[in-house]
């Protein structure tokens, strides 16, 4: 009777230290990858620094992950690349350019990391207080992903705003133009 109870103690002791090991693997990459397939245009994934203030919205969720900020963004644009529905905007902060390695040490070294991750994607830069009150706004109406990271380099949060992937700003411009000549057209036409 003893035997077996130190077996199923045994058993469920490394059943668990399993489970913890493959809790810290790549495990967030699957929720980042389910959260994802749920996201459309206007919903934003933050790539947050760990200082970033966390957010306790209805329409925020969160995921906590191990990896830095460069393979969590080269991971984020890698998943949204496959799909054809949305397209990221990616903004970066101010601050960041702004950073110096004599006051920030590696600072260099994750903007070298960093631009590798962003794969060509053209970004823009806003100051962060800007960023957070473009999420807050968003998260009033729109989902937004909070990928928590454990880089500790300030304002190196990466901001990614979901455009429609089959359509573009310079197709909604010709489509709106258009719609308004002709409610002009038919405003300056006499009905009979």
């Amino acid at each position: 009777m003893r035997i077996g109870q130190c077996l199923m103690v045994l058993g469920l002791a490394v059943s668990s230290l399993g489970c913890g090991l493959v809790r810290y693997g790549n495990t967030w990459k699957v929720a980042v990858a389910n959260q994802v397939d749920r996201l459309g245009y206007s919903n934003w994934i933050v790539i947050a620094e760990a200082s970033l203030p966390a957010q306790n919205r209805p329409g925020i969720r969160q995921v906590t992950t191990n990896a830095e900020s460069p393979e969590v963004l080269d991971y984020v644009l890698s998943t949204l690349e496959k799909t054809q529905r949305v397209r990221p905007q990616i903004y970066l902060t101010r601050e960041l350019s702004a950073l110096d390695n004599d006051y920030t040490p590696g600072i260099d070294e994750h903007r070298r990391h960093l631009n590798a991750a962003l794969r060509s994607h053209e970004t823009t830069e806003l100051e962060q207080q800007s960023l957070l009150t473009l999420l807050e706004d968003a998260s009033r109406s729109f989902n937004v992903l909070v990928i928590r990271t454990p880089t500790t380099l300030p304002y190196t949060s990466v901001f990614i705003e979901l455009t429609p992937g089959y359509w573009d700003a310079e197709s909604e411009m010709r489509l709106r133009e258009r719609i308004s000549h002709e409610r002009m057209d038919k405003l300056a036409r006499p009905t009979l």
